[in-house]
């Protein structure tokens, strides 16, 4: 009896030890596997046509062929990045100075936009403006925009940033009308009084994430938006909300948690939404779309997705019949082929509200047209692209600096190419 007990005794600690080892090496398996901490790190993966400017820039552009190294802890989960952008933007974000404009639009809606001149002179020495589309319901004061303009003003850049039609909590609408997945109005507008203001500066276009898809299908929506502009940037971009939605449906589901990011960026829209909704719904607004009614109303209340807010209320701004419709129209697929410009598109690998699929669109588009180059990091998530050594990262992000350096670059190349106009050439060699 007391053998038998003192064998039970000292086994019952090796048992307890080996599921206490077992637990820890689940957790620590576990922890690799969601911060990815097994993923190297390595320069971007670069698709683009061997040319003149290609191989300008490879030699301008340092950040092109160097490896992004993102914090060692947690920078390697596009998650974490993602969601850290979201919800802190910036860290030590700056506080520009800038100057708010007002643009009353034809259907009597007010644009704004902030406009905050050059800290230092430019490389080149041109006067040069950087017209700036921000993500989804984001304006000038958010700070990932706060910390790029800042360093673009450091960097000689006169910025010039769109506040997205009701998205700044202080201005109250005019028209019954909100910003739209791809309506380029208000940019445009911005655009001509740069252009009007500034007759002899050259026009930068940078657009991050739905902003990418307004500026590149404002740029191909005729060839005299494309005067003047030097480059464009797009960064983060999903290239086709209907390809998005109707091919692969891939914010609908779970995998990579893409059904709660559409979940949380539904709930932001409706909360923007909901504090117009005197101006969009309400009864003596005689300008209101007659497609728009109280039952709409009902249903942005109950709406969990990102296209259920844009069938039942943002595609009825415009008139559109459908979301397949709204979609197919508002997107810059079909625009993308007529810029002549040279295109920078920067997606990141492991973004996890841009499918993987819809990548093929950047990579088809720089194998064909000289002017093209996608950029794809494996790491950076969506609007993130953090860098520091560890744990905390810096303020200036690879994205800030990846696009400074690749305009100042453009804007080199502009003053030692040939004289001739290379845009013509491209556009009788193209079309």
């Amino acid at each position: 009896l007391k053998m038998s007990a003192i064998l039970e005794t000292s086994e019952l600690p090796a048992v307890f030890d080996g599921v206490k080892l077992a637990a820890v090496a689940a957790v620590l398996y576990v922890i690799v596997r969601c911060l990815n901490l097994k993923s190297p790190t390595a320069p971007p993966e670069l698709i683009y046509q061997d040319s003149a400017l290609a191989r300008f820039l490879l030699k301008s552009c340092p950040l092109l062929t160097k490896e992004y190294i993102p914090p060692l802890i947690w920078g390697k989960s596009g998650h974490i990045q993602t969601a850290l952008y979201g919800k802190m933007g910036r860290v030590r974000s700056p506080h520009p100075y800038g100057l708010r404009k007002y643009l009353t639009m034809p259907d009597g809606a007010t644009a704004t936009f902030d406009l905050f001149e050059p800290r230092s002179e430019h490389c080149t020495a041109d006067d040069v403006t950087m017209v700036i589309c921000p993500g989804i319901a984001n304006h000038s004061e958010k700070q990932y925009i706060r910390t790029f303009v800042d360093y673009a003003q450091k960097n000689g850049y006169r910025c010039a940033v769109l506040n997205h039609l009701g998205a700044l909590p202080n201005i109250e609408l005019t028209s019954p009308r909100m910003f739209t997945y791809g309506c380029t109005w208000e940019f445009g507008a911005m655009v001509n009084y740069i252009k009007k203001t500034y007759p002899q500066t050259q026009l930068v276009v940078v657009g991050f994430s739905l902003g990418g898809n307004i500026v590149c299908k404002y740029l191909g929506e005729s060839q005299a938006n494309q005067e003047r502009v030097l480059c464009c940037v797009s960064v983060c971009q999903g290239y086709s909300c209907l390809l998005y939605t109707s091919r692969c449906e891939t914010f609908m589901q779970w995998d990579h948690c893409r059904r709660f990011y559409n979940f949380l960026m539904a709930d932001n829209m409706k909360k923007i939404i909901l504090s117009h909704r005197q101006v969009l719904f309400g009864d003596n607004n005689m300008k209101k779309p007659q497609s728009l009614s109280d039952a709409d109303l009902g249903k942005l209340y109950t709406a969990t997705s990102l296209m259920q807010i844009d069938d039942n209320v943002m595609r009825k701004f415009h008139g559109y019949s459908s979301l397949k419709e709204y979609y197919e129209e508002e997107s810059c697929l079909q625009y993308l082929h007529r810029i002549y410009v040279p295109l920078l598109l920067v997606n990141a690998a492991d973004d996890p509200l841009v499918h993987e699929s819809l990548l093929s669109i950047p990579r088809a588009l720089s194998e064909k047209r000289e002017n093209v180059m996608h950029v794809l990091p494996l790491h950076g998530g969506h609007l993130g692209f953090f860098e520091g050594s560890v744990l905390f990262p810096e303020p200036l992000t690879w994205m800030d600096k990846l696009v400074v350096q690749y305009a100042n670059a453009i804007c080199q190349w502009e003053k030692t190419k040939p004289h001739c106009s290379d845009t013509e050439q491209a556009v009788s060699g193209q079309e």
